[in-house]
């Protein structure tokens, strides 16, 4: 590869100089100059840095990179057999199982050898924590005080032959790895506060060391808050409740990270003491921490994993929690799991299998996956829920449909025509959603106001993105003098952090609020809701990355509820637009959403399905 079409690659942004770089490190290391090499090499760190896990070869085989002009010849992918074969003769490309930075698998798939190693480590852990059965030797109790247990905190609904919070409840009993996937409202934080009161009681006399995490601080406190609410109401004994953890923690904080490393102070040489961990948000772990996180993790610790499968997956590489769900597959459990809950439950237990027969040879992990599908929240006949099961299953056509009706039940849609329109409708929406907050004077009070409405975005860039609109929030609370920016850090400025810093507790997602503290100097701080203590202040000077947050991007918006949402469409089309990343706008609100955009970007998006390479999946389920 000539410096000539380097440059141009560069310049064309098809690859970035990490990736370029890349390529030329690995042609020198083989002590060769294959232009095939060069392009799989480069090709394989773009794609780790679009969220891909590998690269596979057959998908973008033939592909053409740079087209054929009169000064140049055209730049293309080789057919597959021939780069397959280039690949394979080089000593930079290696088979699953050996050391090299390349590896190569069965399925044409292109590793980083990292990538390739936490897929191999994750995928072993977690189909050992599904094949071993915890009952036996290991847990006593007797069945029918069991079940007596398990209906008093499940009781049968009405209506509703399979009870899944009470499946997922037993499968938490029985095995070391469950996962509870569901949206926004369909009761998995309920459903944990319930089953860790149900394992306190049947292994009553054990001391359990358990641990509640998320992936970020904004979602390890809301998991906090929801546990100490939620187990207020339970059906059970002021000694099993002071028993259940309200504390969360997030990942990083749990695990010890280790200055100037990727490391952390737990890990597969070092094992967390632990019997039970509860990990939130799931969806939003990536491959390489997941792993990291498994791999720490005593062999007897039960493991439970819950997030919406149907999210936006996580900034850094893979789509985990899709893949260890199937997602795309429909699957039921297998007849061992229904005999065992049979017998286990003393019949208390029944589980609907569309063939019976059928299910004997379906994989074990199937049995350790529930999956809640009614929401408490919203009902199927309310407009955010229908709408959200349309673009869930992109129906794009009824999505339309859904927002043209004339809603009373919290839900709005409004065409935008152009920016200027844009501009005219939001400043209402910023007048309406951020003057309450601003009237009070309890910093954390406001804080609290102010979480109650938000503008999202898809995008961080042009007029229709983060940068403009919170400009544009900022002029119009200025101009009718709610703030004052002629100060950096002024009354009422919110801000988002987007790095993490361990000394002050400060996490990449927490929000605050600039406010004057409630003394005799009224000198200016950032607060902060607290995770493991009370809510606190920072000098702003002193904060970690941030930024301005009146809107922001939904991405950031993972793991936060919102009484009021504004959603808002860019004016164009963008990759990043897809059914996962409008389905999380949508279901962020608790109660009003406001879809701002054009029936045809919101078509495109919802058409548009989140596909990472990866073999994660394959690797559990084949």
């Amino acid at each position: 590869m000539n410096d000539d079409y380097i440059k141009l690659l560069y310049n064309k942004n098809i690859f970035t100089n990490i990736d370029l770089h890349f390529g030329k490190f690995i042609n020198e290391l083989a002590n060769e100059k294959d232009p095939y090499l060069f392009l799989a090499s480069a090709l394989v760190s773009n794609a780790a840095g679009n969220g891909d896990v590998c690269l596979d070869l057959e998908k973008i085989s033939g592909k053409v990179i740079l087209e054929e002009t009169e000064d140049r010849k055209m730049l293309a992918c080789p057919a597959l057999d021939v780069w397959v074969e280039k690949l394979g003769r080089t000593n930079v490309v290696g088979k699953p199982g050996d050391y090299r930075p390349l590896i190569l698998d069965d399925k044409n798939r292109l590793y980083l050898h990292k990538y390739w190693s936490y897929e191999k480590t994750l995928s072993d852990a977690i189909k050992k924590r599904a094949i071993d059965d915890i009952s036996g030797p290991d847990i006593k109790y007797d069945r029918k005080h069991f079940k007596m247990l398990l209906n008093k905190y499940f009781p049968d609904i009405s209506g509703e032959k399979t009870n899944l919070q009470k499946i997922a409840a037993a499968t938490t009993i029985f095995k070391r790895f469950c996962l509870i996937s569901g949206g926004p409202g369909t009761g998995k934080t309920t459903a944990i506060a319930k089953i860790l009161a149900l394992l306190i009681e049947v292994e009553s006399g054990k001391k359990l060391k358990i641990y509640l995490c998320a992936p970020t601080g904004k979602a390890a406190a809301k998991l906090s808050e929801s546990i100490r609410n939620t187990k207020k109401n339970i059906n059970c004994s002021d000694e099993i409740k002071k028993l259940i953890p309200e504390d969360a923690y997030t990942i990083h904080r749990l695990l010890k990270t280790v200055s100037g490393s990727s490391g952390f102070y737990y890990n597969a040489d070092n094992k967390l003491s632990a019997d039970i961990v509860i990990v939130d948000e799931a969806s939003m772990v990536d491959l390489a921490l997941l792993t990291k996180f498994v791999e720490a993790l005593p062999d007897k610790a039960r493991l439970v994993l819950a997030g919406d499968k149907d999210q936006l997956a996580s900034v850094e590489a893979g789509s985990v929690l899709g893949d260890l769900c199937n997602r795309g597959n429909i699957h039921g459990y297998s007849c061992n799991l229904y005999n065992k809950l049979y017998e286990e439950t003393n019949g208390s237990i029944d589980i609907a299998f569309p063939d019976r027969e059928s299910a004997v040879a379906k994989p074990v992990l199937n049995d350790c996956i529930v999956v809640f599908n009614k929401n408490y929240r919203f009902s199927e006949s309310s407009s955010i829920g229908r709408l959200s099961m349309a673009v869930n299953k992109g129906e794009a056509e009824s999505a339309i449909g859904i927002l043209k009706e004339k809603n009373e039940d919290g839900i709005c849609w409004e065409e935008i025509k152009s920016q200027q329109q844009l501009y005219r409708l939001l400043e209402e929406k910023i007048l309406e959603g951020y003057c309450p907050y601003l009237k009070i004077n309890d910093p954390i009070a406001a804080l609290n106001s102010f979480g109650r409405f938000k503008i999202l975005c898809a995008v961080n860039k042009g007029p229709f993105g983060i940068d403009s609109i919170n400009f544009l929030a900022e002029s119009v609370l200025s101009k009718k003098r709610f703030i004052d920016t002629s100060n950096q850090w002024y009354r009422g400025r919110p801000v988002l952090i987007k790095e993490n810093s361990y000394s002050l507790g400060l996490y990449n997602g927490d929000m605050g609020l600039i406010m004057p503290a409630q003394d005799a100097d009224n000198n200016l701080y950032a607060y902060f809701h607290g995770i493991l203590e009370p809510d606190r202040k920072f000098k702003p000077g002193i904060l970690p990355k941030h930024d301005t947050a009146y809107a922001m991007t939904v991405h950031k918006s993972q793991g936060s509820e919102f009484e009021n949402v504004v959603l808002i469409l860019p004016e164009k089309d963008y990759p990043v637009l897809t059914r996962e990343l409008i389905y999380t706008g949508i279901t962020r609100t608790t109660g009003k959403l406001t879809i701002l955009g054009t029936a045809g970007i919101l078509k495109t998006a919802i058409s548009r399905k989140t596909e990472r390479a990866s073999g994660l999946q394959d690797a559990l389920w084949d």
